[in-house]
């Protein structure tokens, strides 16, 4: 990875409110879905109402977010890894450090490690105690990392793997202001690779980097990034693909405004997968932009049209805050949120370790 080089300029918030606001305002989305990550639309309108969940507030209990975020944060730091490396003047394989920083994730998970792996040298974020809990991983994460083996877009450790683990930790790949975008698609595609071999999580991966990059360093728009997103998927070959058709339909159906849960799930499917989540998490944005009358206000109808579905919860609502954060900054963060989510603190130092190391804070 090149070392930090001048930035570009950026008009609206700053960078280091785009890159908090992002990597805070997924983990809060996650935090969101992931309190009702185990129930259908129906079952979370019987617990909540008609109207579904409306407010972190209502959740009870401790506030936790999922594997999302914990692999977003491993994410960056393996990014901050690579690049310091860099910095230094000494070349560093990034797509290594990535698997060597999933491998320590690996390893807070209480799940064995093969002998012949390497063994990653630990790093400060490996010793944070809310990064040591099992909070539904996508299963191809843990069997891929598993074998011990890094899988390549070539060499796929699990060619079926097509699920949303790979899509929801590839926002910080978007963050980095002096790569360019193809440079982005190429690395998000690889790191995706390493424990997801369908071409479809690939592909949602890769595109939603393409997506956070064109708003945190190009400052576009919302409609603008995600169009740009979309023909950046249909270059990839992929024009007919579910990737396509199903970015088609977010930003078709995101222009209409909000759905019911029903008729959403016929016309965009049920986020299971990683299209599904990707997908999901746009529309959510796409949907509620005309009727907001905030950043905050948009951040809020925005997870609740992300999580109130029979899809993946916590990665709809993860993806829907990455992309809101990305655009609008920390301005969009419900304070009262914040103050109820888990170790913000932690999630703050890794964004400002990314900021230090490409030489963007303020």
């Amino acid at each position: 990875m090149e070392s930090a080089a001048a930035l570009p300029a950026i008009t609206g918030p700053g960078l280091d409110s785009r890159v908090h606001g992002c990597l805070m305002g997924g983990a809060l989305g996650d935090t969101f879905g992931y309190s009702v990550q185990n129930d259908d639309g129906d079952a979370i309108r019987a617990r909540f109402g008609s109207a579904g969940l409306l407010d972190l507030s209502q959740s009870q209990g401790p506030q936790h977010f999922s594997a999302c975020t914990q692999l977003t944060l491993y994410t960056v730091d393996a990014l901050v890894e690579a690049l310091e490396w860099a910095n230094d003047g000494v070349a560093a394989d990034e797509r290594a450090c990535l698997w060597l920083a999933y491998l320590r994730w690996l390893a807070t998970q209480q799940q064995p490690v093969p002998a012949h792996a390497p063994v990653p040298a630990p790093r400060r974020i490996d010793g944070q105690d809310v990064l040591h809990h099992r909070r539904h991983p996508d299963p191809a994460c843990l069997s891929s990392l598993s074998t011990g083996e890094m899988g390549t877009v070539a060499r796929p450790v699990d060619p079926a793997a097509d699920g949303s683990g790979a899509v929801v930790r590839s926002a910080p790949f978007g963050l980095i202001p002096h790569i360019d975008a193809e440079a982005i698609h190429r690395l998000s595609t690889d790191a995706a690779a390493l424990t997801h071999g369908h071409p479809a999580a690939q592909q949602s991966a890769a595109v939603f980097s393409w997506l956070i990059h064109e708003l945190a360093i190009e400052a576009k728009g919302l409609r603008e990034a995600a169009e740009s997103a979309r023909l950046r998927a249909g270059a990839a070959g992929a024009a007919e693909s579910a990737l396509t058709r199903g970015l088609d339909a977010a930003i078709e159906l995101g222009a209409a405004g909000p759905l019911d849960a029903g008729e959403l799930a016929v016309r965009l499917g049920s986020g299971q997968d990683a299209v599904g989540a990707l997908t999901a998490g746009l529309y959510a944005v796409l949907a509620t932009e005309a009727a907001s009358t905030s950043a905050v206000d948009h951040f809020l109808r925005a997870m609740r049209v992300a999580v109130n579905q029979d899809g993946d919860s916590s990665s709809a609502g993860s993806i829907a805050g990455n992309i809101l954060g990305a655009f609008y900054g920390e301005d969009c963060l419900p304070q009262a949120w914040l103050a109820l989510s888990e170790t913000p603190g932690l999630i703050r130092t890794v964004a400002q370790s990314l900021l230090r190391v490409t030489g963007s804070t303020n």
